[in-house]
């Protein structure tokens, strides 16, 4: 999509797949963690944990850690304090980042950031050096299978999405951050399926690299997403397979 880039294929060059589901299931047992913490453990009535909750399912989460962690984060059960937090940083060639950061040790965390930062050819940022360059966005894709455009434009459109973006395999609705669970109820209750639902950041423009820069690029990202308290990273680069929508 126009949308951000979550790398997902660089992970599997490296061929550490016990460790990489270990960190994948520490990511989103600290999503399902704040999720809960913040608007109490009924997914029913708390709109982010049961996205966080159905993300943790389609990824092969015991629910047994499910319920743990929810018991966690709502007193019922002891256990560390998660804090969320957003990291903002240049990597190689100027490249923007936003990371989105669960920790329970900010200091740790900090220190590990700016570490794989400085070993690869970047810098961490001051707060609002980089977040100007993205748009907080709500995007839910839907699989084009059985699906016909235009009601599906018109239904979105009518709960308050912003645009519905046709890829070769899916449409994306796009919704600003507040009018995000609107949207998803209406297309739930019109009876849409969609793959994925969430608010992420979107840059407003991107850049073209080089295939040797985008390597550097992808190391460094790559190495943040090594981290445990990484839960996403967001740039500004024009994937090479990544068609343009703007």
């Amino acid at each position: 999509m126009s949308g951000h880039s979550k790398w997902h294929n660089i992970q599997r060059r490296k061929g550490k797949q016990d460790a990489i589901r270990g960190q994948l299931f520490t990511k989103l047992s600290k999503d399902i963690y704040q999720a809960a913490r913040e608007g109490g453990g009924n997914p029913d009535t708390n709109f982010r944990l049961k996205v966080a909750i159905e993300r943790a399912k389609a990824n092969n989460l015991p629910a047994e850690n499910i319920s743990r962690t929810i018991a966690k984060a709502t007193g019922t059960l002891e256990g560390v304090t998660y804090e969320e937090l957003l990291y903002e940083g240049y990597g190689p060639h100027g490249v923007a980042l936003l990371i989105e950061i669960v920790t329970d040790n900010r200091n740790r965390t900090a220190a590990e950031v700016r570490h794989i930062f400085r070993k690869r050819g970047g810098s961490l940022a001051e707060s609002g050096a980089v977040a100007w360059m993205f748009k907080r966005q709500g995007q839910i894709e839907v699989p084009k299978a059985g699906v016909e455009g235009d009601e599906l434009m018109m239904l979105a459109l009518e709960a308050g999405a912003e645009d519905v973006i046709e890829q070769e395999n899916a449409f994306v609705v796009v919704t600003a951050p507040e009018d995000f669970k609107q949207v998803r109820v209406a297309l739930e209750e019109a009876g849409v399926k969609y793959d994925d639902a969430e608010l992420v950041y979107e840059p407003a423009t991107k850049i073209e690299l080089s295939d040797e820069a985008l390597e550097e690029v992808y190391e460094l990202v790559e190495a943040l997403e090594d981290c445990d308290d990484v839960q996403t990273v967001y740039t500004n680069v024009k994937m090479g397979d990544e068609e343009e929508t703007d």
